[in-house]
């Protein structure tokens, strides 16, 4: 049985709210020495949930993802206090969108219960921060990923690109359905896979509209 967790919603900034909020609340208002980023909400994100079914694949799309990623020193390319790191990201899945409008309510009604677990959140810290390629890093991330209320300890990677003075991040992982106590749903006559495959593209800016260094 995983662990019951706050609803991420509850204790994250509302979608409206600057994100400085979410730092003062962490106490993550860092030094100048220190790399911020934050969701850039006006690029094109991408948050897509994909599971075999026996006729067809289903997936759920949203571009409704926002959080921040702290990392205390040089930054990308150089001297880093991984330690020191912190991120926060969540997705609002009643934004969830499969195409059919139906299935999109039973999914957030029945199965999700996004009234009361609106979001799926990941925070932790970076653990490993490599140069994988020329202009490409590979980061190891640790932390708690939480939906439908309850929390699972993972470890997760992701590949970031610098783009337009921030980053695009790149990551790919699996969910188990039982492993967050949600029922393995029964869609427009179609069983789906208990493992759910997620694939994130976003984009990051600096926070307060600085470069990255």
């Amino acid at each position: 049985m995983g662990e019951r967790t706050s609803k991420p919603g509850s204790v994250s900034r509302r979608w409206v709210l600057p994100l400085t909020v979410g730092y003062a609340a962490f106490g993550y208002l860092g030094p100048a020495s220190a790399q911020e980023y934050q969701v850039d909400l006006q690029r094109k994100n991408r948050v897509r949930f994909v599971s075999d079914a026996p006729l067809e694949d289903f997936e759920g799309v949203t571009e409704r993802i926002d959080g921040f990623l702290f990392l205390e020193g040089e930054g990308l390319g150089g001297e880093t206090d991984l330690t020191a790191s912190e991120f926060y990201f969540e997705v609002d899945l009643a934004s969830l969108d499969t195409g059919i409008g139906l299935r999109n309510r039973h999914m957030r009604d029945n199965y999700l219960e996004t009234e009361e677990y609106p979001f799926a959140a990941f925070s932790g810290r970076v653990v490993e921060l490599v140069e994988a390629s020329a202009g490409t890093y590979r980061a190891r991330s640790r932390g708690t990923f939480s939906v439908h209320g309850v929390g699972r300890e993972r470890e997760i990677e992701c590949d970031g690109v610098p783009d337009q003075g921030g980053l695009r991040v790149r990551c790919a992982f699996q969910v188990v359905l039982s492993d967050h106590d949600i029922p393995i749903p029964r869609l427009m006559f179609m069983k789906i896979n208990e493992v759910m495959e997620l694939d994130l593209d976003f984009f990051l800016s600096p926070a307060g509209g600085g470069e990255g260094r």
